[in-house]
């Protein structure tokens, strides 16, 4: 999410700070925002009605007076413009499932890949995304840069105004395809991308002004899908977010995510740029949608400041914490390297006008500024989406669970950051890679791996697993797993790798983390303490649910959060 101009909405003040999922059966089939506007009508909504399969409800939004617009079969849902005070008599038909506001989405917006270990990676392994392809949902894609070339973007499509030739009049989507795929070019090579081999898919959800709405965003998931053995897509960047209505167990737009990651594809997606109150105060609870689902890879922003050393990085001040609002998830997965980061411009686009002190020359001559220095999780998620085609380059039989395990175990956490600030850590890119290769063919003779500073633990649902190590074959990483359940399937045990015990024997993880395997994750408890920890069994939080245990004081100062564009 790009850190620029406020754009205000109160929708956290909208939900109950103690209320779980929400649970839509019959009169909660409206999600918190559309059961305040069919209590207080004001007009008209622009809605997502998702209903049962194969059940058409066209004359039914006629009878009501609402227009019905796209259809989004990935959901099995209809997006509708319907009078607030036909929303529960909507709701009150059997044919349907949950009604959402079609939300308004947003753009969230050289040393970076030396910092993370893409480069060493990249050098060692023989690696540079060739073969992956990677769909960018985002505000479109410069019809020409040096950085991309002929061939780095094979496909664009229009979901705003349905024209045929790539362009970006806001500018994100250049910025975000460049961090991923950029040459550099137009500086000698130092502003290069993480994955310059791969090919970019680029979707154009977002307008001109960085806006677009969530079922624009949930159309291109569904060609992304429909087109992934045709461009090989094995990740989508979604440097995109709005507030969180519902849980993301009914949310239209996670729910899309969920396909995606059902059908082979790692999600990636920005935590949002809400880490700190209007006071400028560290916050909890800013994390956006769809980053509050368990299957996406949520991205929080770091700041490697200036320097490829690891030891002087910190996470942002501006990057959103965890947990999830309704849901109170554990997140962000991890964090990357998201200030400063040094980028392709798209001239003429609305950014390069307003960002005149961020335009950056080359080493090259050009007619006008090649890049740009933006800012925001926006920028920290397409470092991931990069690094993760490096992996699959490395191993093509990685599934999105496995890939999402091996940024965990490798990331390098910081003892001063709790889990809902950094996640696992920070993103290790030379560490996800060599991982990703060994799980295949085994270690690299004259490689050794530098596990040292790896977290070695993975943030499963509620507990932070510890103490083993991964095995490609663990059926915590099948297709249709879901990230955080306590089966792989009907009475079948969860297993995530092995464990060594004192005698060097390897033992299965398992579901109840005997042996100080996990630790839960959970709020302090003290009350009026604004601040997260992981708990690791000590008697002051010892068998207390993190769910309940943030205090009343937590959640006010939650909800005052702006929640818009940052």
């Amino acid at each position: 999410m790009l850190r620029t101009a406020v754009l205000a909405l109160s929708l956290l003040a909208a939900g109950s700070a103690s209320a779980g999922p929400m649970e839509h059966a019959g009169g909660l089939k409206l999600d918190v925002a559309l059961q305040a506007r069919a209590e207080s009508p004001a007009g008209m909504s622009k809605v997502i009605v998702r209903t049962h399969p194969g059940r058409s409800i066209d004359p039914l939004l006629r009878a009501l007076g609402a227009t019905p617009g796209l259809r989004l079969p990935l959901v099995h849902a209809q997006v509708a413009l319907l009078p607030d005070t036909a929303l529960r008599a909507l709701a009150a038909s059997p044919d349907v499932l949950t009604i959402s506001l079609d939300r308004v989405v947003h753009g969230t917006i050289g040393r970076t890949a030396s910092a993370t270990g893409a480069a060493w990676a990249r050098a060692h392994f023989d690696v540079d995304g060739s073969g992956i392809g990677i769909a960018i949902i985002d505000s479109g894609v410069t019809s020409w840069h040096d950085d991309l070339g002929t061939d780095r973007v094979v496909h664009f499509a229009d979901f705003v105004a349905g024209r045929a030739t790539a362009y970006d009049d806001y500018g994100h989507g250049t910025h975000v395809a460049g961090i991923i795929a950029g040459s550099g070019y137009d500086s000698g090579g130092a502003r290069r991308g993480m994955a310059p081999g791969a090919s970019l898919v680029v979707l154009k959800a977002l307008d001109g002004h960085g806006n677009g709405f969530a079922s624009h965003v949930i159309a291109a998931l569904d060609y992304a899908i429909e087109h992934r053995e045709r461009f090989n897509i094995r990740v989508i960047n979604l440097s995109v977010a709005s507030g969180v209505y519902e849980s993301f167990t009914t949310d239209p737009l996670t729910v899309a995510a969920r396909r995606a990651v059902d059908a082979g594809i790692v999600v990636v997606t920005a935590a949002g740029n809400f880490g700190r109150s209007a006071g400028g105060e560290p916050m909890y609870g800013g994390i956006t949608s769809p980053g509050n689902a368990p299957w996406v890879v949520t991205v929080g922003a770091g700041n490697h400041n200036d320097t490829t050393r690891r030891r002087d990085d910190t996470v942002a001040p501006f990057s959103s914490r965890g947990p999830t609002h309704i849901d109170r998830a554990t997140k962000p997965d991890l964090v990357a390297p998201g200030v400063g980061i040094e980028s392709l411009a798209e001239a003429g686009s609305l950014l390069f006008e307003t960002h005149a002190a961020s335009r950056l020359w080359g080493t090259v001559d050009t007619a006008t500024e090649p890049y740009l220095s933006l800012s925001g999780t926006s920028m920290a998620a397409p470092v991931v989406t990069g690094t993760i085609a490096l992996m699959l380059q490395a191993n093509p039989d990685l599934t999105p669970n496995l890939v999402k395990a091996i940024l965990h175990y490798t990331a390098e956490s910081r003892p001063q950051y709790d889990h809902f600030s950094e996640g696992a850590g920070a993103l290790n890119a030379r560490g996800a890679v060599q991982l990703a290769r060994e799980l295949r063919v085994g270690p690299l003779p004259g490689t050794p791996a530098d596990t040292t500073r790896w977290s070695r633990q993975i943030l499963w649902g509620h507990q932070r697993i510890t103490g083993g190590r991964l095995r490609a074959d663990a059926n915590a990483w099948r297709l249709g797993v879901t990230w955080g359940d306590t089966q792989a399937g009907a009475g079948e045990p969860l297993s995530w790798g092995a464990r060594e015990n004192e005698f060097a024997e390897e033992v299965a993880w398992d579901t109840s983390c005997r042996a100080g395997a996990c630790d839960v994750v959970t709020w302090a408890t003290a009350v009026g303490q604004d601040t997260a920890r992981p708990c690791g069994g000590n008697a002051d939080c010892a068998a207390v649910n993190w769910r309940a245990a943030a205090t009343a004081r937590q959640w006010r100062l939650l909800l005052a959060l702006p929640w818009a564009v940052r």
